[in-house]
């Protein structure tokens, strides 16, 4: 009980330290710390044992043995990347006894105890950005010692053995990170022993561990700043020197949602910017870059990506007349992520589009249309629910207030919700964005007709659905003010 106690103590102070200090990137390479325990089940010799009281003229009665106990491990390993870790560590599987009761009267007790030091090579396969599949090989040195009792008939003259040896040891598992410095473990392994007398067997531990990660340092990819080329100034003239030509590169700031290449509304506002200055300066021509984060597999990011980029290149020209054959799509897949793709807030920043525009001369007098007001407010709701959290109303008043003051804007309302079946999700988030709109209608006053319901089911999740945040966060609606033409 004492040994359960302290290993339990062991892996919550871990927890606590992991949860105490900042989060890191934990697709960078670092060293981390562990512990973990559970149970252990020992192949007790049985056959073996029998043999050799026979040999010394005894008949076995009553054969009973212990092969469980608690075994627990601490460890230390260093990363080198998402597949692979190198990990070694000290482990103690308990003792294991058996009692053989003989004829003539008599009875011969073994107890088995077994520790040592282990180093393993893990092979790590991701399932989401938060858990994975693990697989383990390596060796382990380890002192095997056997205390033998005789009562009665039965005589033990070397009452103690002890043996140290290397052999082989594999495992399996799953684990899961709660977040970017603590990670769970669940996991089986198999340790090959020798028990000090001439027989072998395995020993089998089942355990839970804990992980903190330590010393790895997030380094996502430098954004880049447009470059500006200075004019060179002239050998001493009185003259301005004349500005010949001006390289203007825009970042187009358009993100996309999981595993989807369409464009939303609140991004239209921001590709009117773009369209003003092609406008303005037809000799110019883009390059749409499509880009996405790194789930799933390159061929099928490749392709997102490309989708993305056209569909970029399509609204330009049937919805602003710029010249399709002035625009080019191109995708990168996952190849140039500017954030770090093991966090939801990276992996939306890394579907994106980045449209780098050719030289223009004369920049100065461009005055594109500003991106007009868009309001996005979300607004969170339980598990298959509704109804409108009172904390909210003030915010909705700000909603109605604006509408008020501009009586010719129009209000869509866009419901959404986390993983339900496609039916229920199209209903619940359609329930949600026609509450909001009951709301409104309800306590503002306002005019139903300026109000468009839409539900989106699951669609448009923002986040993977992995924690009960992440769920939390799809279930919500969104809140887009529509301007008319001008």
């Amino acid at each position: 009980m004492m040994k359960t106690n302290k290993i339990t103590q062991a892996i919550g102070a871990l927890a606590l330290v992991g949860i105490a200090m900042p989060a890191v990137a934990t697709d960078q390479p670092g060293w981390y710390l562990g512990a973990g325990g559970g149970p252990a089940r020992a192949t007790i010799a049985k056959d073996e044992i029998i043999a050799d009281l026979a040999n010394s003229g005894f008949e076995t009665s009553v054969f009973r043995f212990d092969d469980r106990e608690f075994g627990y491990k601490i460890f230390a390993g260093y990363k080198f990347n998402q597949h692979f870790a190198l990990e070694g560590g000290y482990f103690n599987l308990g003792e294991f006894n058996y009692t053989a009761t003989t004829v003539p009267a008599g009875t011969k007790t073994g107890e088995l105890d077994f520790r040592g030091w282990n180093l393993d090579l893990i092979g790590m396969y991701p399932l989401t950005e938060r858990s994975s599949l693990f697989a383990r090989i390596g060796a382990h040195n380890s002192k095997s010692t056997v205390d033998f009792v005789g009562t009665g008939a039965v005589n033990v003259f070397t009452p103690h053995y002890q043996k140290t040896s290397t052999h082989y040891k594999v495992g399996a598992g799953y684990q899961y990170q709660v977040n970017d410095s603590v990670a769970l473990r669940f996991e089986v392994e198999r340790y090959r022993m020798d028990d000090a007398v001439g027989n072998r067997g395995d020993i089998d531990l089942y355990s839970v561990n804990v992980l903190f990660r330590f010393g790895a340092t997030s380094h996502a990819p430098a954004k880049q700043v447009p470059v500006v080329e200075e004019p060179a100034t002239a050998a001493p003239a009185p003259a301005p020197v004349v500005v010949d030509q001006v390289r203007y590169c825009s970042e187009l700031d358009i993100e996309f949602e999981i595993a989807k290449n369409d464009i939303q509304r609140v991004n239209r506002e921001h590709m009117l910017v773009l369209a003003t200055f092609l406008d303005k300066y037809p000799e110019t021509r883009a390059v749409i870059e499509g880009h996405t984060d790194n789930v799933g597999n390159d061929a099928d990011n490749l392709r997102l990506s490309q989708e993305r980029a056209q569909s970029v290149v399509n609204y330009l020209t049937s919805e602003h007349d710029i010249d399709g054959d002035r625009l080019t799509a191109v995708g990168y897949g996952e190849t140039r992520p500017v954030a770090d793709n093991d966090t939801d807030a990276g992996k939306q920043a890394n579907r994106r589009i980045n449209a780098i525009i050719g030289c223009a001369t004369d920049i100065e007098g461009l005055e594109p249309i500003p991106a007009r007001i868009t309001l996005a407010m979300e607004l969170e709701f339980p598990t298959n629910g509704s109804t409108i959290d009172p904390k909210y109303h003030d915010q909705l008043g700000d909603v109605a207030e604006y509408l008020e003051a501009h009586p010719d804007l129009t209000v869509t309302l866009e419901g959404h919700t986390d993983n339900a079946s496609p039916e229920m999700a199209q209903k619940i988030s359609r329930e949600r964005a026609q509450s909001v709109a009951d709301y409104l209608v309800k306590h503002f006053t306002v005019d139903r007709s300026r109000l468009n319901v839409e539900g989106f089911g699951a669609t448009r999740r923002n986040t993977y659905n992995v924690t009960a945040s992440d769920r939390q966060d799809n279930r919500r609606v969104n809140i887009i003010l529509g301007y008319p033409n001008k």
